[in-house]
């Protein structure tokens, strides 16, 4: 490639610049837009290098970063492709497929590389987690997952084959796309399907015990979405619960309004929404008299299970913050928990994968709230499917 040394040179300015006060993918926009030079392709190849440095973690501590950057990308890709002129020809005829031998290429070949440092924080990591293998999924970019919604797969299928759009069908409601697939001319976006996570889509197995709650074939199940942020487990619920009088609630007057209109889009239509900060107690004059069959919290959380998707939060994230997370968990479940009926169900998630905001919870709500009984907990592993990585467990209040 005619330009490729340049582009290293312009991803190592801004990768040096960079502080982390911003989530990246906003920092590189607010570059470029300072900087009219870079056209479209250019944009595209120098953002690719500083995405791959980042996957990298704190195993390039140490190495020159010209060096980094290439090792960067021998690293993140299966093969050399439009990258083959920065590199000579040991590096080309050893470039394979398998990432464990690019891996050891680079061990053998680049001294100070630490493998081992590709994710900063496994002393933290749920028990249940391989290390190696989180560790290294970080290297390769996770996929674009949609969800097809109940009785609309004829049409994202006759869609995806006028499209002509790669894809993988991951169960009979779910597919991987490539990541940065544009979803154009993919039928209608939330009435057809939604984009959420593979990981995401699993909970909903999860939600099935809600059902044994209706008192009959046609009554509803009252749902509170605690921290509905955009939404997506309150229409994942509609999917699967079917009949619900739904409640959602989040801490911005703006995450509302995003919801509103992502809700319209949907279909939904029957809601109650309000605004609610549950780092605090619930005010009298907030769900007054309201009691819940079940309650989705999909907490606030560290998001450590996402980084695949914002690998700059290897390098900027402080461990410190696990333990404000942690607190901030507990507030949120101490407050939400008063307002679940007898015998119904709270679901607690978070995509994290410290063991802190995770496992350590159950002992918490369990102690706190003896009447509370956690009936099933999991890591959802999403690092052998290019999928994000979470934490899910369901608890029932006993009579």
């Amino acid at each position: 490639m005619k330009y490729a040394e340049n582009y290293l040179r312009s991803a190592a300015a801004i990768i040096t610049a960079y502080n982390g006060d911003t989530p990246f993918a906003g920092y590189l926009k607010t570059h470029f837009a300072a900087n009219k030079k870079f056209g479209s392709k250019d944009r595209r190849y120098i953002s690719q290098i500083c995405y791959c440095y980042f996957r990298t973690g704190n195993s390039m501590v140490g190495i020159d970063m010209e060096l980094a950057l290439k090792s960067a990308l021998y690293l993140c890709n299966n093969e050399p492709g439009v990258w083959a002129d920065l590199f000579d020809q040991n590096w080309l005829r050893d470039w394979h497929q398998s990432l464990t031998q690019r891996i050891e290429f680079v061990k053998n070949h680049i001294a100070y590389f630490n493998p081992t440092q590709i994710f900063p924080f496994v002393s933290y990591l749920s028990k249940t987690i391989d290390i190696i293998q989180f560790s290294e999924s970080h290297l390769i970019q996770p996929d674009l997952f949609i969800r097809v919604r109940p009785g609309r797969l004829p049409n994202v299928i006759k869609a995806l084959a006028n499209t002509e759009i790669e894809y993988k069908t991951v169960t009979d409601s779910c597919f991987a796309l490539p990541n940065g697939t544009k979803l154009e001319g993919i039928a209608e976006l939330e009435k057809d399907y939604v984009v959420q996570d593979y990981s995401s889509q699993q909970t909903a197995t999860i939600m099935e015990a809600a059902k044994q709650l209706r008192k009959g074939k046609d009554a509803s199940v009252d749902v509170w979405d605690c921290c509905a942020a955009s939404g997506g487990k309150s229409i994942l619920a509609r999917d699967v619960l079917g009949n619900m009088e739904l409640t959602v609630s989040d801490i911005r007057k703006s995450i509302i309004q995003n919801l509103a209109q992502r809700f319209e889009r949907a279909g939904i239509r029957k809601y109650q929404s309000l605004i609610a900060d549950l780092s605090k107690p619930i005010d009298a004059s907030e769900l007054a008299g309201m009691q819940f069959d079940l309650i989705i919290c999909d907490a606030p959380c560290s998001g450590s299970g996402t980084w695949g998707r914002t690998p700059e939060q290897l390098t900027q994230f402080n461990e410190q913050q696990i333990l404000v997370f942690q607190q901030l968990q507990q507030q949120i479940v101490q407050n939400a928990l008063p307002k679940l009926r007898n015998n119904g169900y709270f679901l607690y998630i978070t995509c994290s994968v410290f063991e802190a905001e995770n496992e350590s919870m159950i002992p918490f709500i369990e102690s706190r709230f003896p009447f509370m009984k956690a009936i099933e907990h999991r890591v959802i592993k999403g690092y052998d499917v290019k999928a994000d990585t979470m934490f899910v467990a369901l608890f029932k209040k006993m009579d």
